[in-house]
């Protein structure tokens, strides 16, 4: 299942990005998550993230780890492809 993460950096850890990410990828691939895509943005985000993740109980973990880490906080969301999100509407509306 694929999630997207949006985090925030802590102040701690904003000027350690090589650190950070270090031991972010060793958790993630500990959990048996993959990276698709890691983006920077402005705003109230650090970051967005797409992963594949075997279970929803490895993307908590991860996140619960991570705000524990000191490394900031993550929020997650399932993200679905169009083709699921179509077979949703037609189930609703039948």
């Amino acid at each position: 299942m694929k999630y997207v993460l949006l985090g925030n950096l802590s102040p701690e850890w904003a000027s350690k990005q090589s650190e950070r990410v270090g031991k972010a990828k060793a958790k993630l691939d500990k959990l048996g998550i993959k990276i698709e895509s890691v983006h920077y943005t402005q705003g109230y985000y650090d970051f967005v993230d797409v992963v594949d993740a075997p279970k929803p109980e490895a993307v908590l973990a991860f996140s619960v780890w991570y705000s524990n880490q000191g490394l900031g906080r993550i929020q997650s969301m399932p993200a679905f492809e169009a083709k699921t999100f179509e077979a949703a509407v037609k189930d609703a509306a039948g």
